[in-house]
């Protein structure tokens, strides 16, 4: 199994503040996430890291977060490529993306073809926008809201640049407990996209994915963002991840043994829906 993927506009917060090693942290686990979906273990990571130019401190701290996220989750930092290029990127910016390679039996493959009508849906919480939106969160909070980063927010209970700075989430040890114990059909990672893009991928044909809109508790941030632009829900959902950053099926029958795992595990989780026979989308009631 083998993913890559970048940081985004998310960097832009980081140059404002001059804070680098979370978005090496971010870029390792959303990489992570998107593999262990499918239930490999992350073998080895490659990053990708290109300059005007080279600021030595910046970058053994965007390379030291890579190092504590990998070490992390037990995969290899191997390599990557340091690209300077005078003249092509701005005085303290740079772009980052990185390569992930993990492995899973094939007949272990979790790949959502055994998801059916009846099925639970449930989703793990996020801590905030992870690394999407923030094209559109950047552009609500500090030109429409004109919030400076340092600036703290009463609505969010938290300064701007550091609520968008919150790392993205890994869910790989909780994607392990539920794959080993065999009581998940699918998951879906919910980046870019959100729920409606992200779920109907791992949805087999004539299965509508049912989620329940109040069923979780949405954060702060993503309400503030809808009230700054006054964002439709469709836009918000297509967006944003809303809260829940990993979505699971679980079959009817297998729910009470995943919820108590998760009990003893003390992992939060909310029931969101279900899935019904219907078109391969997502419904929202």
């Amino acid at each position: 199994m083998s993913s890559a993927d970048g940081v985004g506009t998310k960097l832009r917060v980081a140059f404002e503040l001059g804070l680098h090693q979370t978005v090496g942290v971010d870029l390792v686990n959303h990489c992570v996430n998107d593999i262990a979906v499918e239930g490999a273990t992350p073998l080895f990571f490659l990053d990708y890291l290109a300059t005007g130019k080279l600021d030595e401190e910046v970058v053994a701290s965007v390379v030291g977060g890579l190092a504590d996220a990998c070490r992390a989750n037990a995969c290899v930092l191997i390599g990557g490529e340091t690209a300077q290029m005078p003249g092509f990127y701005a005085d303290g910016e740079y772009d980052l993306a990185g390569f992930i390679v993990g492995a899973v039996d094939r007949d272990k493959m979790v790949t959502g073809a055994g998801i059916k009508p009846g099925d639970v849906l449930i989703g793990l919480p996020s801590t905030g926008l992870h690394t999407n939106g923030y094209s559109l969160a950047r552009k609500l909070l500090f030109e429409v809201g004109g919030y400076r980063p340092t600036q703290y927010v009463t609505a969010i209970r938290e300064k701007a640049g550091v609520e968008l700075l919150k790392t993205h989430r890994c869910y790989l040890h909780v994607i392990q407990k539920l794959v080993s114990a065999g009581v998940t059909a699918g998951m879906a990672h919910i980046t870019g996209g959100g729920i409606t893009e992200n779920l109907p991928r791992i949805l087999p044909k004539g299965v509508t994915a049912q989620v329940e809109i109040g069923s979780w508790p949405v954060l702060p941030i993503f309400e503030h963002l809808r009230g700054l632009g006054n964002i439709p829900q469709e836009e918000m959902m297509r967006t944003f991840n809303m809260g829940i950053g990993l979505i699971a099926a679980i079959p009817a029958a297998k729910f009470t043994r995943a919820k108590n795992l998760l009990d003893r595990a003390e992992e939060k989780f909310y029931v969101i829906g279900r899935l019904v026979k219907g078109e391969r989308r997502v419904q929202y009631t």
